[in-house]
Formats: structure tokens, C-alpha cells, sequence
């Protein structure tokens, strides 16, 4: 690894950062408290990032995609998943949300820790800005994502969503609804004088 990279430790795991791949924060980990995955359960990890969320779903899932669409996300999981001995479980893709997967494809598990903070703009340039801008209502990606996943869902399966309260909670839940799937917040974290951040479940 070369100076580039930052070195984040989660549990008994080691993380190597790139500084063009966003860096596991509040919500990241919020998320990785919250993550159960049953044995023989094949799990989609959604905005990879370093992978972590993906990595420790293959301690136990039998199947990992990981997927982003920053490839230097992807190189950084894939070293993350070799370092931490787990990359024989992963596959992973660069692409656009669900654009690349075949509409056959089904998961038990979809993960997203979704760009969700609002923007002045619609459209972010770099690759680390694309990792949290979700546009002006901050629903730029989160919308998308929502109409797609459940043709990728099995019908016993869950998506795990993360996302702001400043992008309207509410309205991805009423949305997930409308694409018959029933949602709750399952866990959350609030920041002083900013947002709370929170983890829907969403399953058939």
C-alpha cells in the first residue's frame, strides 16, 4: 500500500483507504453494527466503497458481489478483501447502480449506504463527490435505486438502505411501499445540529 491509502480498523479488520474512495465515517459504521447475514445467504453490496460491508457479509454468506461505480472503490475492495483473507467469497464490478446485472439476478441481501446529503447540484464530477451528493434533494440516486431493487430481491430476501433525514426518510419508505416492499427504520444515529442518519429494512 503506498501513502495514499489510509488505514481504518473495524473489529479484527483492517481497511486500506484510498483518498479517492470515501472513507467509512459515522454511517458506515452504524451500518456494519447493524449487519446480519445468515449462512447461504448471497448478498449484493451496493456502493462497495473500501468494502467493508461487503467483506465482513462474506464471513458468512457463501457469495458476495460487491459493485460501484468508482473503480477506485473497486480496486480498494478488492485489495481489502484479499488482505482480509475473504477474497475467494467476493466477486466484484464496476457499473451504475443495477445498469450491468442482468434482470435474472437475485440476492437474499441487498446493501446500499446510499449518497444521500443534498447538493447544490445535480451533478458531482469526482469521484469521492459522488460517493455522498445525492443532488439538490438529495434523492438524485436514492429514487433510482429504490424503482430497481426489487427485481434484484428474492422474495424471501431484505435490502438494508442508509440515508439522511435530510433527504426525506419518509419518502423512501413511501416509496419502497409502492414498490410492494414493507420498510422500517431499524437503527439510527443523530449528530448535534445536523442530521440523523438512519437504516431502513425493506422486505416483500
Amino acid at each position: 500500500m503506498t501513502s495514499s491509502f489510509k488505514r481504518i480498523y473495524y473489529g479484527d479488520y483492517v481497511f486500506f483507504v484510498d483518498e479517492n474512495v470515501y472513507e467509512p465515517a459515522e454511517d458506515t459504521f452504524l451500518f456494519a453494527d447493524n449487519l446480519r447475514v445468515e449462512a447461504g445467504e448471497t448478498v449484493l453490496d451496493m456502493g462497495t466503497g473500501c468494502g467493508i460491508l461487503g467483506i465482513q457479509a462474506a464471513e458468512k454468506a457463501p457469495f458476495v458481489l460487491a459493485a460501484d461505480v468508482n473503480p477506485n472503490a473497486i480496486r480498494c475492495a478488492k485489495e481489502n478483501a484479499d488482505f482480509n483473507n475473504l477474497l475467494d467469497k467476493m466477486a466484484f464490478i464496476q457499473g451504475d447502480l443495477f445498469t450491468w446485472l442482468s434482470d435474472n439476478a437475485k440476492f437474499d441481501v441487498i446493501l446500499f449506504n446510499a449518497p444521500y446529503l443534498p447538493t447544490g447540484k445535480n451533478e458531482v464530477t469526482s469521484w469521492i463527490g459522488r460517493a455522498w451528493s445525492g443532488g439538490v434533494s438529495g434523492r438524485q440516486v436514492i429514487d433510482r435505486f429504490v424503482s430497481e431493487v426489487p427485481k434484484h430481491l428474492k422474495r424471501t430476501g431484505r435490502v438494508l438502505l442508509m440515508q439522511s433525514t435530510l433527504a426525506n426518510v419518509q419518502e423512501t419508505i413511501s416509496r419502497l411501499a409502492g414498490c410492494y416492499l414493507i420498510a422500517e427504520v431499524v437503527a439510527e444515529c443523530t449528530f448535534p445540529f445536523f442530521e440523523t442518519v438512519v437504516l431502513i429494512e425493506a422486505r416483500f
